[in-house]
C-alpha cells in the first residue's frame, strides 16, 4: 500500500480534485424532516397523515403532524411555507392564487352528503334555500364547497340558514330535529355518518346533475352510492344515489425535493390503493382529478413508477446514487487516461531507485581505471563497498528484485575489475624492478 500511494498519489490527488469540483454540481440531499398539515385529530385527514408518518419514518424521514381546522388552513399553511405537505379537499384551491402549490394527485373521494329530514320533502340541493342547514365551520372545506354549490344554484340563500355546525355536532342536531338538514364532505366510513345513513327519519338528497357539476369543476367527480351497498339484506339504499365527490389531494410546495415527491407517491400508493364502497381497488391515487398543476417528477412516477434504483435500494441509498451520478463524469474522464499512463510511470519510479546508482557506479569504474596509485584505487574500492551496502538497503517490490540483483552483480563486477587492475599493477611493478646480485 505504501508503494502504491507513493507511486499513485498525483493521480489520487487529481481524482479527489475532480470529485471536489463535481460535488458542487450535485443536487442537495432531501430533507429528513417534514411538516404535515392534517386537519383535526379524529378526522380522516389526521388518520391518513398518521399512516404517512409511519411509512416515511421507515425510510428515515420524520413527519410532524400539524393539527388544523381543515382544508382551508391546510392550504394556507403549505402555501405560506409553514407546512411542507398537506391534504386538502378538491375544489378549494385556485391555481392562479395558489401558484406556490403543486399536487401529487387525487388520493380518495370525499362525497358531499346532504341529509334532510324526510318531512322536509327536499329532492334537490336547490330546495334548501330556506332550510336550517349545517354547512360546516368557517375555514373548512365543507363550508367552502357548500357555498360554491349555493352559487351554482343562483346564490340567493339566506345567511340565517348557513349554520356553522359540523361533524358529530351537526349529526346529533339533525337526529334530534334541531336543524332541517346537514351537509358533510367526508368518507363513507366517517363515524358521524353511520347513524345518518341508516336512520329511518332521514334521507340522502341526490345530485342527479353530478356529471354536469364535475365538468364545471375539475377537482369534483361524479360517483354513485349503489343500491343495497350499505345493507344488502334491507336494501339500503333502496335505489342508486348519484353524488358529487371532491377528490382529496395531497399537495406540497413547488420547491419540494423531487426525491420527497417520489417518496410521498410511494407511500400514497400503499395507503390509498385500497378499495371502498364508492370506488374499486387501485382507483387511487390518480392524476386527473386535480385543480392544481403537477410536477415533472409526479408525472414521471404515474407513468413509470419508482425509479430503477429505488426498486433495489433503500430510499437513502437510491437517492444518494441518483444524485451522485454526476461524479462519474470527472472520474471516468480522468481515470481512463490516468489508468493507461499510471503503470509505465509506476515502473519508471520503482526502477529509478535502482538505475540512479549506475551513474555512481560508472563514475567509480572510470576513476578506478584511471587511478595512479594503489592507495587511490583502494579508496575507490572502499567507496564501491559502501555503494554495495547502500544497494542492499534499497526497498523495491518483489517483482523488481531481478533489477536490484542485476545492479548488485554489476557492482560486484566492477569490484573484481578493480581488484584485477590492482593485481596487474602489482605484477607489472614487480617485473619492472631489477633483481639484486649477492
Amino acid at each position: 500500500m505504501r508503494e502504491f500511494i507513493k507511486a499513485y498519489w498525483p493521480f489520487i490527488a487529481i481524482g479527489l480534485l475532480g470529485l471536489l469540483v463535481a460535488s458542487r454540481f450535485v443536487e442537495p440531499a432531501p430533507p429528513k424532516e417534514l411538516k404535515f398539515a392534517a386537519g383535526a385529530e379524529g378526522g380522516a385527514y389526521f388518520a391518513y397523515a398518521s399512516r404517512y408518518q409511519r411509512l416515511l419514518a421507515e425510510q428515515g424521514v420524520d413527519v410532524t403532524i400539524i393539527r388544523t381546522a381543515g382544508s382551508i388552513e391546510n392550504l394556507r399553511l403549505v402555501q405560506e411555507g409553514d407546512a411542507d405537505i398537506g391534504l386538502i379537499q378538491g375544489g378549494i384551491a385556485n391555481p392562479e392564487r395558489d401558484d406556490a402549490l403543486r399536487s401529487a394527485g387525487a388520493m380518495f373521494l370525499e362525497p358531499a352528503w346532504l341529509f334532510v329530514r324526510r318531512d322536509l320533502e327536499a329532492s334537490d340541493f336547490g330546495d334548501l334555500r330556506s332550510a336550517r342547514t349545517a354547512i360546516g365551520q368557517t375555514g373548512s372545506g365543507t363550508r367552502a364547497l357548500a357555498l360554491s354549490l349555493q352559487a351554482e344554484w343562483d346564490g340567493r340563500w339566506s345567511p340565517d340558514t348557513q349554520l356553522e355546525m359540523s361533524g358529530r355536532a351537526a349529526s346529533s342536531a339533525l337526529i334530534a330535529g334541531e336543524i332541517d338538514a346537514a351537509f358533510f364532505v367526508a368518507g363513507i366510513d366517517a363515524p358521524y355518518l353511520q347513524p345518518l345513513l341508516l336512520h329511518p327519519d332521514l334521507a340522502i338528497v341526490p345530485f342527479p346533475r353530478a356529471e354536469a357539476l364535475a365538468r364545471r369543476a375539475p377537482a369534483l367527480a361524479p360517483t354513485v352510492l349503489l343500491r343495497g351497498v350499505l345493507d344488502i339484506g334491507d336494501n339500503v339504499p333502496a335505489q342508486d344515489v348519484p353524488l358529487i365527490a371532491p377528490a382529496a389531494q395531497l399537495v406540497f410546495n413547488a420547491q419540494t425535493h423531487p426525491a420527497i415527491q417520489s417518496l410521498l407517491l410511494e407511500a400514497s400508493s400503499n395507503i390509498h390503493s385500497e378499495g371502498s364502497l364508492l370506488a374499486p381497488a387501485a382507483s387511487f391515487p390518480e392524476i386527473t382529478l386535480t385543480d392544481l398543476p403537477t410536477t415533472r417528477e409526479v408525472r414521471r412516477f404515474y407513468e413509470r413508477g419508482p425509479s430503477a434504483l429505488r426498486r433495489w435500494f433503500s430510499f437513502g441509498m437510491a437517492n444518494f446514487l441518483e444524485r451522485s451520478w454526476v461524479l462519474l463524469i470527472p472520474l471516468v474522464t480522468l481515470m481512463i487516461p490516468l489508468v493507461r499512463v499510471a503503470p509505465p510511470i509506476y515502473r519508471w519510479r520503482v526502477r529509478r531507485r535502482i538505475y540512479v546508482w549506475y551513474s555512481d557506479l560508472r563514475e567509480l569504474e572510470t576513476r578506478g581505471r584511471n587511478a595512479g596509485t594503489v592507495e587511490e584505487r583502494r579508496a575507490i574500492m572502499a567507496e564501491l563497498n559502501k555503494l554495495q551496502e547502500d544497494a542492499g538497503a534499497i526497498d523495491v517490490p518483489l517483482s523488481y528484485t531481478d533489477d536490484l540483483y542485476r545492479l548488485r552483480g554489476h557492482i560486484d563486477f566492477v569490484d573484481h575489475l578493480l581488484k584485477d587492475l590492482e593485481e596487474d599493477a602489482a605484477t607489472h611493478k614487480a617485473r619492472s624492478t631489477p633483481s639484486g646480485i649477492s
